[in-house]
């Protein structure tokens, strides 16, 4: 059972830790979902010819009506699948967004000298964690800062089309050139979740960079307790 009086440099990683692992569930529910989705795709397999007759009921010319019913199972399994891919995209984006951000807020609120035990978020009017703001500064001597900053503006560059397209989306009147804008803008957000999970795992890494200071000074406020124990035990 883990330790409930950690140190708030352990318990702040096992915060962001969490907060990965639940990004992590969520993209493999998505990359699931995908894979749903394309077993029921018309375009590479073929469904079986065989009809079934429907009893009680007619068709146009007052014959009874009859279906293909391996047809329709995979019209309705496609239909349920792209609900499910949908919805495990958003949570998966949302997630990873968390624990990007998550990771983020953790280093700045150690680069301000703060000690927080976790990552602490606002909550919205429904009571769901809102997002920190992303960026890293300060990061110039860290050995993985020039990826991490890429890592960043791809993020930003994502999320940037995502609110462009929703912007798009939201209006009454679209031309053909704002709607051309538009697809091309969603197709770009679509990387947003991948983006906020790279860019979360750069993040985690930077963490335990920045810890480095804090857990060695309580390492050595732990050698001195111990050094004074022993003194005071031997005499």
């Amino acid at each position: 059972m883990r330790d409930k009086t950690q140190y708030w440099t352990e318990s702040l990683f096992d915060s962001v830790y969490a907060l990965y692992e639940t990004a992590r569930e969520y993209q493999t529910a998505h990359i699931s979902a995908q894979l749903a989705v394309d077993t029921v795709d018309f375009g590479r397999r073929r469904n079986h010819e065989g009809r079934i007759a429907l009893e009680g009921r007619t068709n146009a010319y007052g014959r009874t009506l009859t279906r293909e019913p391996h047809e329709k199972a995979l019209s309705d399994l496609s239909s349920l699948y792209d609900r499910a891919e949908a919805e495990m995209h958003r949570r998966y984006e949302e997630a990873a967004l968390l624990y990007a951000s998550g990771a983020a807020w953790a280093i700045r609120s150690v680069q301000n000298g703060e000690q927080p035990p976790v990552v602490a978020f606002q909550t919205d009017d429904d009571g769901h964690a809102v997002q920190h703001l992303l960026d890293i500064p300060g990061l110039d001597t860290y050995v993985e800062g020039q990826a991490l900053d890429a890592a960043y503006d791809v993020l930003v560059g994502c999320a940037g089309s995502s609110e462009y397209a929703e912007d798009l989306a939201g209006r009454d009147y679209v031309s053909e050139h704002e709607a051309g804008e538009m697809f091309r803008a969603i197709d770009a957000s679509d990387g947003l979740a991948g983006a906020a999970y790279a860019y979360g795992l750069l993040a985690q890494r930077a963490l335990n960079f920045v810890l480095i200071g804090p857990r060695r000074a309580w390492e050595s406020e732990l050698a001195a307790a111990r050094a004074t124990q022993s003194a005071q035990t031997s005499n």
